[in-house]
């Protein structure tokens, strides 16, 4: 992920573009960066600040070659300038989307894109459509009284755990580039009142789209259902052909879809022992992608109550054990959002019950992989009771986990150590010695 060497004749021929959402949606009339609402649009023309000295710090070789980019324009310097927003390449159109958002239980109105600037859509090789949005470029209409800005050490994370997240097999936006501006950013990281200057950053991310759900929700709390319609169609049209290009069937198909992806997804979060943060609406994506890596964290000990999302931790209504919760309301309000369109509730149900039956059919199929058993059986709700259930099982491991500091991560891959073959001649202490590791306090365990 190191910057490439060496300063090649670059071209940038390999990036085809072909922006279907400045296209195909309505534009905001509006001019500028000034922060206003903005209505009867779903997103606003706006360039990137210039910064003053940008630098590549990191690259992605694998995105690159999948958007068309060369090692002579990864190797140019006009690779640093045109991903920090300082220069436009022929093609790109950039923008800012609008959306709204539940944050925290609570409709938060307008937000949009504050410091997150899209330069275009790519046709990569073999056609397949990704979006690169630099975050960190600037303010824009949905910016208030924020500077836009992002600092080094939160796009490292960004840059990193993106990257990572898919090499776990993880459904997530992915990171091209982190640039470092040369410019300094006003931060108070711990928020204590204590603001100082810090190194800016700006990341390249990329998906083939950045729509979430709070951008049906905008709309929907303005009830201009025209701009609901025109921007689902445009979705389905672009990002879910096999489900139809219009109308209620098309649209309950398309909820449902989206349940399904969020489901498979949160199973694949509690895989790892990633906590995102903020679940808010407007973070959550309608691909099913892991989206804005903000205050996120991994589980180190097992905790079900962690949350590292210092503002949440009163409620900790985005800790660890209540995603999947936090997931389900999280769709019924999309839900709520697109019932102009649906005519009826029953869609609603059905995506609802869609995505609890696949959440628990994941469920059990990621942690019986996990821990290198044949899948587990789908059992009624009064099986937790039968103590030879795979449900009884699933419940006495995590007590397990619980009742001690026990790293998440070590005891799963400790326990391909134990030796179960020779379980006949072993005592309990000798089979169990592998996890030893894997408690904060042994002598506890």
């Amino acid at each position: 992920m190191t910057p490439p060497e060496g300063a090649g004749p670059a071209s940038f021929s390999g990036l085809r573009f072909d922006n279907s959402f400045v296209r195909e949606l309505p534009a905001d009339v509006g001019g500028g960066r000034a922060s206003r609402q903005v209505e009867h649009a779903a997103f606003s023309r706006v360039v990137a600040e210039p910064v003053r000295a940008p630098r590549l710090v990191a690259l992605s070789r694998e995105v690159a070659s999948a958007l068309g980019l060369s090692p002579e324009d990864c190797a140019s310097e006009a690779f640093a300038r045109i991903f920090a927003g300082n220069e436009l390449l022929p093609g790109m159109d950039p923008f800012a989307a609008a959306y709204g958002g539940h944050q925290f239980g609570n409709w938060a109105g307008q937000l949009g894109d504050g410091r997150a600037i899209t330069l275009g859509e790519v046709l990569g090789p073999g056609g397949v459509r990704l979006e690169l949005q630099l975050k960190g470029a600037g303010r824009t209409p949905y910016s208030r009284s924020a500077d836009g800005r992002a600092v080094l050490r939160s796009s490292v994370r960004e840059f990193v755990c993106s990257e990572a997240m898919h090499h776990l097999g993880i459904p997530t936006t992915r990171a091209l580039s982190l640039v470092s501006t040369g410019d300094s950013v006003m931060r108070d990281m711990f928020y204590d009142g204590r603001a100082k200057a810090e190194p800016g950053a700006i990341v390249c991310r990329v998906a083939p789209s950045f729509l979430r759900f709070g951008n049906f929700e905008l709309p929907a709390s303005r009830k201009d259902v025209a701009l609901l319609r025109t921007l689902l169609d445009y979705t389905l049209r672009t990002h879910f052909a096999d489900l139809g290009t219009s109308g209620p069937d098309a649209y309950a198909a398309w909820l449902a879809e989206v349940a399904r992806r969020t489901a498979t997804l949160m199973a694949e979060w509690m895989r790892v022992g990633f906590v995102h943060g903020v679940m808010n609406t407007d973070n959550m994506s309608v691909l099913g992608l892991t989206l804005d890596y903000g205050p996120f964290g991994m589980l180190d000990h097992f905790d079900p109550d962690f949350t590292p999302n210092t503002t949440d931790a009163g409620q900790r209504r985005y800790r660890f054990a209540n995603q999947p919760r936090v997931a389900r309301w999280n769709l019924f309000k999309l839900g709520e959002a697109l019932a102009p369109l649906l005519g009826s509730v029953e869609p609603i149900e059905r995506a609802l019950e869609l995505y609890t039956d696949t959440f628990e059919s994941e469920q059990r199929r990621v942690l019986a992989a996990k821990l290198g058993l044949a899948p587990f059986r789908a059992e009624g709700p009064e099986s937790a009771d039968d103590p030879a259930s795979d449900a009884a099982f699933i419940d006495a491991l995590f007590t397990l986990l619980s009742a001690v500091e026990t790293d998440f991560t070590l005891f799963f891959r400790n326990l391909a150590n134990v030796p179960l073959a020779r379980l006949p001649e072993l005592d309990s202490a000798t089979l169990l010695a592998p996890l030893q590791a894997a408690y904060y306090d042994p002598e506890a365990a």
